[in-house]
């Protein structure tokens, strides 16, 4: 059985003990988390949200708190004397799901 949820404007497929990384949200490392926006629910009857599927969440577990690579935006414009780098890291969590509870 899976599910996909919808956490961080992005969409996850998951199942249970599945290991993901998403951005960030709050906890701390140990505590349960939660996802109510259930999308879809597969397995051998699948139900399909509209846009959303009443009555169903995930449970997670929240693992720890890392951050992604880093990402370097580096712009010039040539002949002119002018460039311009930038990093960035994003937050990320990592995450255990532990059960798909379906209505």
């Amino acid at each position: 059985m899976y599910a996909v949820i919808k956490t961080g404007g992005k969409q996850y497929r998951v199942a249970a003990d599945d290991v993901i990384k998403i951005e960030k949200i709050a906890g701390e490392a140990g505590s349960d988390v939660e996802f109510t926006e259930v999308l879809l629910i597969g397995g051998d009857n699948p139900k399909i949200g509209t846009p959303l599927v009443s009555g169903a969440k995930v449970v997670a577990e929240f693992v720890e708190e890392t951050r992604g690579p880093k990402v370097i935006s580096f712009k010039k414009r040539r002949r002119k004397n002018s460039r311009r780098k930038r990093g960035h890291r994003q937050d990320l969590v990592k995450i255990r799901i532990k059960s798909i509870i379906g209505a």
